[in-house]
């Protein structure tokens, strides 16, 4: 059951209500369960830019502890809500290296598996601050 997978994956990585929040249909790690999730499990992190310009950007993350070794991306585009773009603030590069790390630590512990586990800083729409 998923809600027991989750329970047992909260109590594993030490998550508190400051780590973890309910956001509509989701939940939501922080950025903070995101690092603690890292640390417990050493996971090594690697960055490489795809692409970078003023308004775009997209990052390669890749992640690996001692078993398994994942790829993913991370993206951001400045623009005025999610008809034009899917980010809010200037440093397109920072928030597409944020959202390149949720995803490859989240995918490399099995939360993905579980289905509506996100990290905080996979969309605007999950910002804690907006509920």
């Amino acid at each position: 059951m998923k809600t027991e997978a989750l329970k047992e994956k909260y109590i594993k990585y030490n998550l508190t209500k400051d780590d973890v929040f309910k956001h509509q249909h989701y939940i939501i790690i922080t950025r903070s369960g995101i690092e603690k999730i890292a640390a417990l499990e050493d996971i090594s992190l690697q960055f490489d830019v795809i692409k970078c310009e003023a308004n775009f950007a997209a990052v390669k993350c890749r992640a690996a502890n001692s078993e398994v070794v994942i790829e993913t991306f991370g993206s951001a585009l400045k623009g005025d809500g999610y008809k034009d773009g899917n980010c809010n603030t200037w440093y397109v590069l920072e928030m597409a290296e944020k959202r390149a790390m949720s995803r490859g630590v989240l995918k490399l512990t099995g939360f993905y598996e579980l289905g509506g586990v996100f990290g905080e800083d996979e969309a605007e729409d999950f910002k804690k601050s907006n509920n």
